[in-house]
C-alpha cells in the first residue's frame, strides 16, 4: 500500500505546494512525474496492494483530483505569485498528473461493481471535458478492443499522429452509436434527457463555468489547455498499449476472444504502482471488473514493452523511432497468436 499511496499522490502533493508558493516546488513536481518515476523504476523492487486498501487509494485519489484542478486553474488563471516559467512547469505537471494518475484512477472506478464509484470516476472523465471516453471505452473499447472496428486500437503502422486525428474523429461517435444501440435494446424505452452524452455534454459546460468563476476568461482557456494535455496522455496511453496487435477472426466471421496477447504490458514496478497496475493491461482485457491490486503479467503469455509506459509514450511521439522499436515485436506476436 505505502508505495502505491506514495507513488500516485506525491505529485499531487508537489503540485499543490507548486500553485501555492511557486520557486522551487513546480520544478520538483515535474521532477516527481518524470525523471523520478524513470529511476525509480530501475530500482529492483516490487509494490503490493490489497483490494479493500486499493479501493480506498482509488477514493483518495478521486477527491484530491477535483480541489487540485480546482487549483491548478486558479493559480494558473489568475495567480499573480507566478512568474512565467512557474506556470509553464506547473501546466505541464498538471497535464501529466490528470492524464497519466487521474486518468488511470477513474478507468478503474468505471469499471467498478457499485454505481458509486462508477459515476466518480465518470465525473472525472467529465471534469476533464473527456466524458464520452466512458461511454466509447466500456461500449466499444472493451468489446472490440484489438479490432478495426476499435477506433482506440492502432493497427500496425499507424504513427502516433495519425492515431490522433483518428481517435479524435472516431471515438465520440462511436460511444455515441453504442450508447444509442444499449438503450434501443431496453424493455422500457428510457427517456431523452437520461442519454448518457448529455450528460457529459452538461457536465462538461458547468466545468467550464466553474473554471470562468474561478479566474475569468484566462481561466476558462487553462482549464481547457489542461484537459487537452491530459486527454492526449490517455490517447498515447491507448495507443501504446494495443499498438499493432489484432483479434484474428473465426471461420464465422467474428473475432476471436480477446487474449492475453492483445495488449502491450509494462510491469515497471513504480511506474505501475503510480497508474494504478494500468500497465498491466492484457489481464484488465481479460477481466475487466478486476480491481486494479489483482492484475497480473506473465512475460510467457503476454507482450510485454521493452521499457515502461511513460517512457514508451516519449518514443510513441516519434512515429519513425517508434516503429523500428515496435514493428518487429508486434509482427512476432501476430505471428505466434
Amino acid at each position: 500500500m505505502l508505495w502505491y499511496a506514495f507513488a500516485s499522490l506525491l505529485p499531487a502533493g508537489l503540485l499543490a505546494l507548486a500553485c501555492t508558493l511557486g520557486g522551487v516546488w513546480p520544478v520538483l513536481a515535474v521532477l516527481s512525474i518524470t525523471v523520478f518515476v524513470f529511476f525509480m523504476d530501475k530500482l529492483p523492487r516490487t509494490a503490493g496492494i490489497s483490494e479493500t486498501t486499493g479501493r480506498a487509494l482509488s477514493l483518495a485519489l478521486a477527491a484530491v483530483h477535483f480541489p487540485l484542478l480546482a487549483l491548478g486553474v486558479r493559480a494558473l488563471g489568475a495567480g499573480a505569485h507566478l512568474d512565467l516559467a512557474d506556470k509553464f512547469l506547473i501546466f505541464a505537471g498538471m497535464g501529466l498528473f490528470f492524464g497519466q494518475i487521474s486518468n488511470s484512477n477513474a478507468h478503474e472506478l468505471i469499471h467498478a461493481r457499485s454505481r458509486l464509484p462508477r459515476r466518480i470516476g465518470t465525473a472525472i472523465y467529465v471534469s476533464l471535458l473527456h466524458g464520452h471516453h466512458v461511454s466509447a471505452h466500456l461500449r466499444v473499447h472493451h468489446v472490440h478492443a484489438a479490432t478495426d472496428a476499435d477506433p482506440n486500437s492502432a493497427p500496425l503502422g499507424m504513427g502516433f499522429w495519425r492515431y490522433c486525428g483518428h481517435v479524435l474523429r472516431g471515438e465520440f461517435m462511436a460511444g455515441w452509436r453504442a450508447d444509442n444501440r444499449h438503450r434501443a435494446r431496453a424493455a422500457t424505452p428510457p427517456p431523452r434527457w437520461s442519454h448518457p452524452y448529455l450528460g457529459y455534454l452538461a457536465g462538461a459546460a458547468a466545468t467550464l463555468l466553474c473554471a470562468y468563476l474561478l479566474a475569468g476568461i484566462n481561466g476558462l482557456a487553462v482549464h481547457i489547455g489542461i484537459a487537452l494535455y491530459a486527454q492526449w496522455q490517455l490517447l498515447l496511453s491507448d495507443y501504446v498499449q494495443h499498438y499493432g496487435l489484432r483479434r484474428r477472426l473465426l471461420a464465422s466471421g467474428k473475432p476471436e476472444p480477446v487474449g492475453p496477447q492483445h495488449s502491450w504490458n509494462a510491469p515497471k514496478w513504480y511506474s505501475s504502482a503510480m497508474m494504478l497496475n494500468a500497465p498491466r493491461h492484457s489481464d484488465h482485457h481479460m477481466r475487466p471488473d478486476r480491481a486494479f491490486p489483482a492484475l497480473e503479467v506473465t512475460p510467457e503469455t503476454m507482450p510485454v514493452l521493452p521499457h515502461s509506459l511513460p517512457v514508451m509514450a516519449v518514443v510513441a511521439l516519434v512515429p519513425p523511432v517508434w516503429r523500428r522499436v515496435m514493428d518487429r515485436r508486434a509482427a512476432r506476436w501476430q505471428d505466434v497468436a
